[in-house]
């Protein structure tokens, strides 16, 4: 099954050669494919490229997650035992066929959501934890858009004695592209065919203490072979994010050549409004990359493709990201919280200088050359007036 299924690293050459920056794909989206029961969420992207397939399985059974699978296949498919994936020993229970064609498998679990506060001492002060695990969820489908391809995996706590969600939810907004190209909403991510989006959304939900701050726990499971690593890439101030400087990416490297697998990516900032502007940015920190030996709490999905080597045979870490300023103004006036990211195969992309930096740099370069040549003609050309002007000595 999904032990079965794991490519050796030699194949990585194929997986870097398939996946084409500017290769348009036949995306399709898939609910609960073979089950005809809505009581749980599975949503099969699949993106079929000129040779290769590209997989994204979301859901939220258990722990929100998504399985990234690619294959040198252009007709792999996704094959569920719904039987064994909703018992308590769902291992096995997902698979790819044909086995051979898998060159890179990977999964992003998003755990819990912590809110915490900060005393005048400085102390961070932390109110009940929200574990993804023990939320309900509201049927994936109704919301399944397949000319948009988006869909929306929404929630509350299936207990909450707070009454924190009782005016609100917390949403996953997935995206799938069918080709290159930027969003028009803020933080205008630049994605390509080889991935997809998804938007983590609070929406509504009261804070437990004043000046709270949110923190998402995001999860990586890596095949043997790979590793994965938190890089911060810095830049110049560009037309698209203004006043963001900082892009993270959690990036799944092959230790034998370093290369890319697989990525999830995001710049440094959320937003408190639906419609985004720059004044409703929020501060976005990623506190550390970190080993986490140990399995993951109600991820049926993972251990259903993995199976019972988590841990051991793959590796597990984890990060921290957190929203909010200094004293979480934003989030307590306008409760709602949206933060984006990229996920997919391959090099993440990377944003150039856009037609607008270009020309104020050119402008700021050329401008004071352009005036010290005019000079230098002008005085040239004076100099030659004046001598004109003596008549020759006979």
């Amino acid at each position: 099954m999904a032990a079965a299924a794991f490519a050796p690293l030699l194949v990585l050459g194929t997986l870097r050669a398939a996946l084409g920056a500017g290769t348009a794909r036949e995306v399709s989206m898939e609910y609960n494919p073979g089950w005809n029961s809505s009581s749980v969420n599975l949503l099969h992207v699949r993106a079929v490229g000129p040779r290769d397939t590209l997989h994204y399985i979301w859901s939220s059974i258990g722990a929100p997650t998504v399985l990234l699978v690619a294959t040198k296949s252009r007709t792999s498919a996704l094959h569920i035992n719904w039987t064994q994936l909703l018992s308590p020993s769902p291992t096995g229970a997902i698979w790819i066929e044909p086995p051979s064609s898998v060159v890179s498998s990977a999964a992003v679990v998003f755990t819990k959501v912590f809110e915490y506060s900060q005393s005048q001492s400085l102390e961070e002060l932390f109110y009940p934890t929200y574990d993804l695990s023990g939320f309900s969820w509201e049927n994936t489908n109704h919301t399944l858009n397949h000319t948009a391809l988006t869909a929306e995996f929404t929630g509350v706590p299936a207990t909450d004695p707070a009454g924190s969600f009782s005016n609100g939810s917390l949403t996953f907004r997935v995206t799938a592209y069918e080709a290159g190209g930027r969003d028009r909403l803020l933080p205008s991510l630049l994605h390509t065919a080889n991935s997809s989006k998804v938007e983590f959304v609070l929406a509504g939900v009261a804070p437990q203490g004043n000046s709270s701050r949110f923190s998402l726990e995001v999860a990586t499971v890596e095949e043997v072979g790979a590793v994965r690593v938190l890089r911060s890439a810095r830049s110049i101030d560009d037309e698209y994010t203004p006043t963001i400087f900082e892009m993270l990416s959690l990036a799944a490297e092959s230790q034998n050549d370093s290369s890319t697998l697989s990525f999830l990516q995001w710049k440094a900032t959320a937003y408190g409004s639906r419609s985004p502007r720059r004044e409703d940015g929020i501060q976005c920190r990623s506190q550390g990359l970190q080993a986490a030996n140990w399995t993951l709490p109600g991820s049926s999905l993972v251990l259903a493709y993995f199976g019972e080597g988590l841990g051991s045979t793959y590796t597990v870490s984890a990060i921290n990201i957190s929203f909010g300023g200094e004293d979480g103004e934003v989030y307590q006036e306008k409760r709602y919280l949206s933060w984006s990211a990229l996920l997919g195969f391959g090099q993440p992309p990377r944003d150039t200088f856009s037609s607008l930096v270009i020309s104020i740099v050119a402008m700021a370069l050329g401008t004071p050359l352009l005036m010290l040549l005019v000079g230098s003609c002008v005085v040239l050309f004076e100099q030659r007036k004046q001598y004109s002007e003596y008549e020759p000595i006979n």
